[in-house]
């Protein structure tokens, strides 16, 4: 199956280029950014060896829907998705935290809770939890971007005292981010899913706290059946869920969490089409809309062209 793996355009006023994990971003005249999901997929911080097709179409049309529904609870950086690939939108000085929220007790909290940890992020987890069990209250679990490898847990106290964020701001992103992951589980919930946790990224254009990057994505969240929760659970079985957690289990299953030493396994065939259809299952069931494949042939000439039109229209 053909992927969207990588691009490498040159634009007009374009400043800097950067590829991250997934996207790869172009800065115009430090005013704009395009952003183009590719279908790359990483896990444990590390970019897997073959891409899944169509899943760059997901993550930018769920974003974008998200972004959209959004934007009267909290700014963000958004203008115009003019691919099923591409978001442009203003040029935000991010800040060097993401912030991570959890309802639930599920994927990192629950391996450090399994290993006896109660406290993560400075933040207490209660006694007697099982794995996938709510949290009487979402807990905000921040971490540090790593320009590479993994991501570190960091305090609350720890940002504003070592200036990552000052106070006044900090207690913005953590407003934002109850808004948010609020509004996201209400929304879940009417499509009969049951957001787990998610992380947001945001930054700063003008003076004002804005929301950047992706929102509510299979790659940012964690979402579970809500019609089969309270049963499985009851059982001590795994929950059924939409995320990227079955394709980490795959990898450790396969040997590979990540660390020092480990290569990364290469998906089979028929796993990386299970996954295609997953990402694609979620699309559906978030956004009640049905998902159109797009065309991958000259994928990248397409893509270059849309943004091209779109840049010079704001120019």
């Amino acid at each position: 199956m053909k992927a969207l793996v990588t691009t490498n355009f040159t634009f007009p006023n374009q400043k800097s280029f950067y590829r991250g994990k997934v996207r790869d971003v172009y800065n115009i005249n430090n005013n704009y950014l395009v952003m183009v999901a590719c279908d790359r997929i990483s896990a444990f911080d590390v970019v897997l060896p073959k891409p899944i097709p169509f899943k760059g179409q997901v993550l930018n049309q769920i974003a974008a829907h998200f972004l959209n529904l959004t934007k009267d609870i909290v700014p963000n950086w958004l203008l115009s998705s003019p691919d099923p690939n591409v978001s442009i939108g203003l040029c935000c000085e991010p800040y060097k935290v993401e912030m991570v929220i959890r309802g639930y007790l599920s994927g990192h909290a629950w391996r450090e809770y399994k290993l006896g940890k109660r406290i993560i992020c400075g933040v207490a987890m209660p006694d007697d939890m099982k794995e996938n069990d709510r949290f009487p209250t979402p807990i905000i679990t921040p971490t540090i971007k790593a320009v590479s490898g993994h991501d570190e847990d960091i305090t609350r106290e720890e940002i504003i005292r070592t200036g990552l964020v000052d106070e006044a701001d900090y207690i913005v992103l953590e407003n934002y981010t109850r808004k948010l992951f609020e509004f996201g589980s209400e929304y879940a919930l009417s499509q009969g899913l049951i957001l787990v946790d998610t992380k947001y990224e945001f930054g700063n254009y003008k003076g004002e706290v804005m929301l950047m990057d992706e929102i509510h994505t299979p790659d940012s969240s964690r979402y579970f059946y809500a019609d089969t929760y309270a049963e499985i659970q009851a059982k001590d079985q795994q929950q059924r869920q939409l995320s990227k957690e079955f394709v980490r289990q795959w990898l450790i299953e396969n040997g590979f969490q990540g660390l020092d030493g480990q290569e990364a396994p290469v998906f089979p065939n028929d796993f990386i089409e299970l996954v295609t259809e997953r990402y694609i299952e979620l699309f559906e069931r978030i956004s009640g809309k049905t998902f159109v494949k797009q065309n991958y042939d000259s994928v990248e000439k397409r893509v270059e062209a849309q943004i091209e039109a779109s840049i010079n229209q704001l120019v």
